[in-house]
């Protein structure tokens, strides 16, 4: 069965993780909206001091057509990004016509500054300040509490799926 899921939420609360694992669990394909952004040079066009909607719009041009493909052959998708512009996510769900599932992780922001801070390559507190703040402005779908052990959130996404 075809079908997509979005991981959404502030730097550091572990969605490259989760979706990479979602991944392997359901036998997916999995793109990160932040490595098109970077890949492709979006990151520069601002918008109220963050990336614009526009360069989002952008990266979800580039990632659809990859996307429709697998899905029409039953492959599932695992996007995961900031997705801090609510436009962003109704954007990639008018053009990929598909179930779909979205999940907004939820952590306190110590946590989120925390687990970046123990990345190889942090982004820093204030990139996670930053982030975090415009992220947690709205929640969109199934909200997930990963401020428990990751492995417990994935279950518990996995338990909304088909």
């Amino acid at each position: 069965m075809s079908f997509y899921v979005i991981i959404r939420g502030p730097l550091g609360c572990g969605k490259s993780t989760i979706a990479e694992r979602l991944s392997k669990e359901l036998n997916a394909e999995h793109i990160s909206v932040d490595h098109i952004l970077d890949e492709h040079d979006l990151t520069n066009d601002k918008e109220e001091g963050y990336i614009s909607q526009r360069s989002f719009k952008k990266a979800n041009e580039m990632i659809v057509p990859k996307a429709k493909e697998y899905l029409n052959h039953g492959t599932p998708m695992i996007f995961d990004g900031n997705f801090y512009w609510k436009s962003q996510i109704e954007d990639l769900i008018e053009k990929l016509n598909f179930p779909h599932y979205v999940f907004t992780l939820k952590a306190p922001l110590e946590v989120c500054i925390e687990r970046d801070r123990n990345r190889n390559k942090p982004h820093g507190e204030i990139a996670a300040r930053v982030v975090y703040n415009k992220t947690t402005e709205f929640d969109y779908g199934t909200l997930i509490d990963i401020s428990k052990p990751l492995n417990e959130a994935i279950k518990e996404i996995i338990s909304y799926l088909p």
